[in-house]
Order: structure tokens, then sequence, then C-alpha cells
């Protein structure tokens, strides 16, 4: 009822405002506040009535209520009065700000009536059953290149492209607290490319040791560089090591892969056949691929890597070709390769290779090294792939690089001071030396590439990549044969969700 006192007295006084407009005399305002002043009392009184009938209503905790301002005394004719108009009490409607927020009730706010509660992850929704049974998260990929070569003698190597280096969507989630699935659809290069796609089942052994085994299609476990996502890559292409010495197949298989973790490392086991196809008429191709890494020195700065890895692969005649071409110098320049030219015949591939590595504080160093055996039919001798690489980094914001100890492998960095956040970001300094060579076929060939870097992380999944390469090449077949050398420059940004 108070309330109700207040409100009809600011409804007479906003009656008599349009009296004001008209330029009064100095007796007319004198006039007014008199005549304001006894109707706000008589209002009052009938007020007060009123409440003094009617049962007294709860008070709004969310409003707290403010005492009846006293009735105005009425100004004297002499000197005339200055007009201030008092607006009564309202409470304020403006929601509060972020530090006067219950953090509680945001939380509970955040499970609907259906059960269900949401948090961000890394730029999307995670959403999870209110008896945490449930839990689905999209996800995305969006990586897109720019590249410039110059100094080739072939004007055909010259040349300034663009692509997509992934545009990836898809899903992941889990149900109870053992089974999980991934699926991702790539759209880059004008193609739709089913990649990852697996269900998964994991469990604990014991205190500090589990394991999980995933079936469908799935990406290597080969290599550090191969097992790193193309959104993690410290370059904006991965070394020859991972790129060469790798199954006929490539990066991809259905099958199934156990994995087994403990508290410095990781062991897995893959077999897989042929990628996810439309072709049932003739068998697939068998491979099976083992990798182990382990961490002998641990702590929160400081970490050294060992990994070997191997793989053996079975080739059907129909699907047995070898021919190569392999990325010496940017992704998105076709004609910048280092090719066997065909090669046909093949029955089978064995490779393997070692890893050596490690980092403190924000200085990494990895150094790989891999050999491929091609076996060829009709007694010819195998074709002989080598590489090998070294790279490292430096974070010049004293960030620590992205190592994930349980895979082996590079993963999103956690930036200390993110753009968003009003802090510069992660900015890493990065180098690499890597060389490759085709052997004992009639067609050699070899090569390398030395890079530069700069890589600036605005947060954990969004970043900024330029690369600066000199690369050198010798074909013996192909558009390009001879040696060769020239300047590649390519730049990157990316998201990843």
């Amino acid at each position: 009822m108070k309330m109700f006192a207040s409100g009809t007295a600011l409804l007479a006084l906003i009656a008599a405002t349009p009296a004001l407009a008209q330029e009064p005399s100095k007796e007319d305002l004198a006039e007014l506040v008199r005549a304001q002043a006894a109707e706000i009392a008589s209002l009052r009184q009938r007020v007060e009535k009123l409440e003094a009938g009617a049962t007294p209503a709860p008070a709004m905790a969310a409003a707290p209520q403010a005492p009846a301002a006293p009735a105005p005394e009425p100004a004297p004719p002499e000197p005339a009065p200055q007009v201030v108009v008092t607006q009564p009490y309202a409470p304020q409607l403006v929601p509060p700000g972020p530090a006067e927020r219950d953090v509680e009730r945001v939380r509970a706010a955040a499970v609907s009536a259906s059960g269900v509660s949401t948090e961000w992850g890394a730029g999307l929704p995670v959403f999870h059953s209110a008896d945490g049974m449930f839990s689905f998260k999209p996800r995305g990929r969006i990586i897109t290149d720019v590249s410039t070569s110059t100094g080739s003698k072939y004007s055909g190597r010259n040349l300034t492209t663009t692509g997509m280096r992934a545009l990836r969507m898809g899903l992941e989630g889990t149900v109870g607290t053992h089974f999980f699935y991934q699926f991702e659809s790539d759209f880059s290069e004008n193609e739709v490319d089913v990649v990852t796609a697996f269900m998964g089942w994991r469990n604990r052994i014991a205190p500090g040791m589990d394991y999980d085994v995933r079936v469908g299609h799935l990406f290597n476990d080969r290599s550090f560089e191969g097992s790193t996502g193309s959104d993690s890559t410290p370059f904006t292409e991965r070394s020859v090591v991972a790129t060469a010495i790798i199954p006929q197949r490539a990066f991809y298989g259905l099958g199934i892969m156990p994995r087994l973790f403990w508290k410095t490392g990781h062991a897995s086991l893959t077999v897989t056949g042929d990628r996810i196809d439309g072709d049932q008429s003739t068998s697939d191709n068998r491979t099976v691929l083992a990798r182990a890494h382990w961490n002998p020195l641990k702590s929160d700065r400081q970490v050294l890597h060992l990994g070997v890895w191997g793989f053996d692969e079975m080739l059907h005649p129909g699907k047995n070709t070898l021919t190569r071409n392999t990325v010496i110098g940017g992704r998105f320049n076709g004609a910048l390769r280092l090719s066997t030219g065909t090669l046909i015949g093949g029955t089978g591939t064995t490779g393997y290779g070692v890893e050596l590595g490690g980092y403190s504080g924000p200085l990494w160093i990895m150094g790989e090294a891999g050999e491929r055996h091609a076996r060829l039919d009709n007694g010819r001798p195998d074709f002989v792939t080598r590489a090998w690489s070294v790279s490292g980094g430096w974070f010049l914001t004293g960030d620590l690089p992205p190592y994930n100890p349980r895979l082996g492998s590079f993963g999103q960095p956690k930036v200390l001071r993110p753009v968003f956040e009003g802090g510069p970001g992660a900015i890493e300094l990065t180098a690499r030396y890597e060389n490759l060579e085709f052997d004992d076929i009639v067609t050699p060939a070899q090569g390398w590439a030395a890079t530069l870097g700069v890589n600036w992380y605005l947060n954990s999944f969004t970043r900024f990549q330029l690369n600066a390469i000199h690369w050198n090449t010798q074909n013996t077949a192909g558009a390009y044969t001879g040696k060769d050398d020239g300047q590649t420059l390519t730049a990157r940004v990316g998201v990843t969700f």
C-alpha cells in the first residue's frame, strides 16, 4: 500500500507537469507548488485510511521499501522558490553485474527442466545429463592456408595458391563411465571425406594404469608428428618422417586399436584394412601398426620423450601401386613434390622409426628418423624410403609447449594470457630441418627443406602461423627433373572447437 501511495503521488505530479511548459510567472509557480502540496497531502490521507482497513502484505525480498517522503512545505510568496521535482522511490530493474551474481544460482540455472546441463569448452558447448550418464559435444576444425613459392628454375613451380587444410565438423560423446564414440567428416579441398569415426570402451586396470579399445575408422598412432592432429602441428605441414614413412593407405584405416596407458607412457596396437570406401569387390589390404612412448623424466616443467614405432602392410593385386609424390616445401603447391614416377607391383610395405626429444620450460626439441621398405614382385629389390627431421620451438611469452604426456604427441596449448582476456596470447618461434630420399628404384629422388616459423596462439584453440621454407629437390621422374631449389612462404589461420 505504501508503494501505491508513492505511485499516486507520482501520478499527481506528472499530471501537473504540463503547466510548467508554459513559462509561468513567479506568482504562478508559487501557487502551483502550494496546490501540489495540498493535493499530495489529500491523497496520502486517503491511502492511510485504506491501509488501516487492509491486511498488511508481505514485504518483497527483491525490492526493499524506502520510507515515504514527507510532504513538501508550501513555498513562501517572496522570494520565488526554485522548483525541484523529487522522484518517489521505485525499485531498480537493472540486472546485477557479473561481480554481484550468485555463482551457485547460475550453476543451478544451467540445469533445465529436462535435466540437461551445459558447459562451454574450447569454443563449443558440452552437454551433460543430470545423472552424469550421458555427455555430448560438437566438434569442429577450420584451417585456411595461403602459399606462395618463388625462386624455382621452373615457372610452373612458382605458384601462389590458397586452400582449406581442414574444414571439419563432427561430434563426440559418452554413455556411462566406459563407452565413448566420435565422428568427424572433412569438407576441405572441395571433397567430402569421412575421417575419424569410431566407438570405444575404456576402463581402469589398477591405480595409474588404464586402457581403451577403439573400433572404427582410426587415425594412425605412428611417429611423433604423425600422431599429432593437423590442428596441433607446430608447422603448417608435418615433417617428411610423418608423410613418407607411412602405410600405403596413409593416415587412416578401418579396424581396431587397443591402447594401454600408465603414468609415464603408453603403447598401442592397430590392425586395420583400407580406408572407408565403396569398393567391396576385392579384399582389403591389411596393416598392423604398433607404437610406444616413454617419459623417463617427467615434471611440471620438464619432459624427456622416447618413442618407437613400426608397421607391416600386405598389399593385394589391384591395390599395389607404390607411386609416391611427397610434400617437401608446402602442401598447397601441387608442383612442388618429391616424386618416384609410376611404380606398381608392390606386395607389401614395412616401416619403422624412432623419436627422441622433450622440453624444458618454454623450449622444446624433437628429432625423428624412419625407414620404409616396399616389397616388389618378380624378384625386384625393395623400394626404400629414408627420412629424418630435427625441429624445435621457443615460447617467447613463457608458455609451456603443448606436449600431451598421455599420447606422446602435441595437442592444443594452454595459453597463460589469452588475447580475449586482455593478454598477448602465446608467441612461439620454430625451426626445422628435414631430409627425404627414395632409393633402389629406377627413378630415385632426394630433397631437403629448412623452415623458420612463428606461431601466435590467441587462445587455446585459435592460432595464426607463418612459415618461411627454403627447399631443395632432385627428381629423376615427372615434369620437374634435376636439381631445383626455391622458397615458399605459407600462412595459416586455424580454429579448433
